[in-house]
């Protein structure tokens, strides 16, 4: 048997088998009326394909915690009670099917009020009807992105509440995994980021001020979770910007996230889905096979939270190193799921091992 292939538990949550699908945004939502923000069709056969095909949880894409934290106005929310429902039914059938329903709750900030990737990706006009004003902990554009708002602190303590309220009905529409989007140039990202954040209160400055938001993010959440369900935080291990000075950096570094990291599983985080960079448009990113593994290992091996690696991960062989050896106890798969929903019954087979969850019986003669 592969690692790769045996189950995995974090708290009284088990995962039957260690190949999981990355949040990945899908910008189909509605954009207006009484079912804006809500799952529809496309969503349904999205994310119930992926547990037919195999991956141990399926998580679906980053789910806005409140309007003004959605990427594009076609994102999926879990602001009201009508998406948490809708999600409800789509839960059900990927646990049906033998896979952990997780979600990702995710506040964009400064990279909200843009456009779909296929629409040129960046803001909407200050004009275009579906557009809002963003925010973020300073007044700092991301490129050729509008400027934001700096956040007062009314707008910070509405963000841990939006990320509370989030959890309060994630739970009740039955996901057994909660991830928070620290990653990728997002709010919370944002904060962390010397290269964003340049706040001289208690949310700025230092890494225990730029770090404030995340910790009180994630202590709501915790709080909030049952305590047998399992909390995730995705974080970007690096800017991709500058000499790494560990917490005297100008930009985020893969030693304040080891920091971070440490700090984290104090608050009872059970994992952390190691990515990279999204918070600088002109970094210079070295990309190839496997790249982000090495922030996965570093987590693995100097601190006590278990992680996951993400990022060209296409291979069996390549999957089934990266978890034997012990870099990663999972790995997140993204683009190559959306290639090839059924990729993890495909690797077990390549690999000469047992898939859990079996395939349904209406494949079973392939």
């Amino acid at each position: 048997m592969s690692t790769l292939f045996e189950p995995l538990t974090l708290r009284e949550v088990t995962f039957p088998n260690r190949v999981w699908m990355s949040p990945m945004c899908q910008y189909s939502a509605d954009v207006a009326g009484p079912s804006v923000g809500t799952v529809n069709g496309w969503h349904r056969t999205h994310l119930i394909s992926r547990a037919i095909g195999g991956a141990g949880l399926v998580i679906t894409e980053a789910t806005a915690v409140s309007p003004e934290g959605r990427i594009t106005p076609a994102d999926l929310g879990i602001w009201n009670d009508t998406q948490a429902r809708a999600l409800a039914e789509i839960v059900a059938e990927i646990e049906y099917f033998g896979s952990v329903p997780g979600i990702q709750l995710a506040h964009a900030g400064r990279k909200a009020s843009t456009a779909a990737p296929w629409r040129g990706g960046t803001s909407l006009s200050a004009d275009d009807s579906l557009s809002w004003e963003t925010v973020a902990p300073s007044a700092v554009a991301f490129g050729e992105y509008a400027t934001p708002r700096e956040m007062s602190h009314d707008d910070i303590a509405k963000v841990i509440d939006d990320f509370r309220a989030a959890t309060e009905r994630a739970v009740k529409a039955g996901f057994k995994v909660v991830e928070i989007h620290g990653a990728h140039g997002y709010l919370l990202h944002q904060f962390l980021s010397p290269a964003s954040n340049t706040r001289t209160d208690e949310y700025g400055g230092s890494f225990e001020g730029r770090t404030r938001l995340v910790r009180e993010v994630a202590d709501a959440v915790r709080e909030t979770l049952p305590a047998e369900l399992a909390l995730f935080v995705r974080v970007s291990a690096t800017d991709w910007v500058g000499e790494d000075k560990g917490v005297e950096s100008e930009a985020w570094t893969a030693d304040q996230t080891v920091l971070l990291t440490q700090q984290l599983g104090d608050l009872g985080v059970d994992l952390i889905d190691v990515s990279t960079g999204g918070n600088e448009p002109h970094a210079k990113i070295t990309t190839g096979p496997g790249y982000q593994v090495p922030f996965a290992r570093r987590i693995q091996n100097e601190t006590d939270v278990p992680a996951a690696a993400v990022g060209m991960i296409t291979e069996p062989k390549q999957a089934q190193e990266i978890v034997d050896t012990g870099d990663a106890v999972a790995v997140f798969l993204g683009r190559e799921l959306l290639r090839d929903p059924y990729w993890p019954r495909r690797a077990a087979r390549e690999l000469g091992v047992d898939i859990t969850p079996a395939a349904p019986k209406q494949y079973g003669r392939a």
